[in-house]
């Protein structure tokens, strides 16, 4: 399965915000053996949303757009998505009852702040969906996401974002396998290596340059686990390898 991502949000890049959500879905996709072969960050522009979610639909498996979400002015993702699988903009009744019912509860549990402010919380622009769409609804978010097609959109609040993911992430399991080895090296060093197990085996092979405080990476992936470990075995016997950093794997 090949997959793209795009973040979309002028706050991205202003860099006033770190889009963290890109790599997190990378990884998260990575590990269930599908390959993600795009990331793209784009501003809060409707027409540029909808150009690329109409040509990426087609390119690849899956499309995943995050950020732009919320039923604010601002928040242009999910029409601009309707807009690009030229599919109509339509309030989910069940949706808008759920968050009439939410909204109706934050008023009564937070009087101060709701006679303090004049908060404007649209319910049907929150509950707005592409016709056909499959919403995806999470407590830690205010409005949904949704499937359509094969376009997956998600929040660009990062706690949002994520539990969004863990509702479909059983459809983005791929069958490619992937293992890494770390080696103290320099890269310029491990060319012989690089190109000897890519002779050797029907793998891809991605090299990582060592830094001051972690190994350099050596990342073997293909869609046979057993060409995978031949080649992993092959590549410790030509290259010296280093236990894994502690901290591997922990990017949130």
């Amino acid at each position: 399965m090949n997959v793209a991502i795009v973040t979309v949000g002028d706050e991205l890049l202003a860099g006033t915000t770190t889009n963290t959500n890109a790599s997190w879905l990378a990884e998260r996709i990575t590990d269930r053996g599908s390959s993600v072969e795009r990331i793209l960050t784009i501003p809060d522009d409707r027409g540029l949303i909808a150009d690329y979610v109409d040509r990426w639909s087609d390119a690849f498996d899956a499309v995943i757009v995050t950020g732009g979400i919320g039923g604010t002015p601002d928040d242009l993702t999910v029409e601009a998505v309707a807009e690009g699988l030229e599919r109509d903009l339509v309030v989910h009744e069940g949706i808008r009852d759920r968050l009439a019912e939410k909204a109706a509860a934050f008023r009564e549990e937070n009087p101060d702040l709701v006679a303090e402010y004049d908060l404007q919380l649209d319910v049907d622009a929150a509950a707005s969906i592409p016709a056909g769409a499959t919403p995806i609804v999470v407590d830690e978010g205010w409005a949904p996401g949704c499937v359509v097609e094969n376009v997956y959109v998600f929040a660009g609040i990062p706690d949002e974002m994520r539990a969004m993911f863990g509702q479909v992430a059983d459809e983005f399991r791929g069958d490619s396998t992937a293992e890494t080895l770390y080696t103290p090296a320099p890269e310029g060093a491990l060319h012989e290596a690089l190109e000897g197990v890519t002779d050797r085996f029907d793998v891809a092979v991605g090299s990582y340059p060592r830094s001051e405080h972690r190994p350099g990476r050596i990342r073997v992936s293909s869609t046979d686990p057993e060409t995978v470990a031949d080649a992993i075995a092959w590549l410790r016997e030509h290259v010296e390898t280093t236990d894994p950093p502690a901290s591997e794997g922990e990017t949130e």
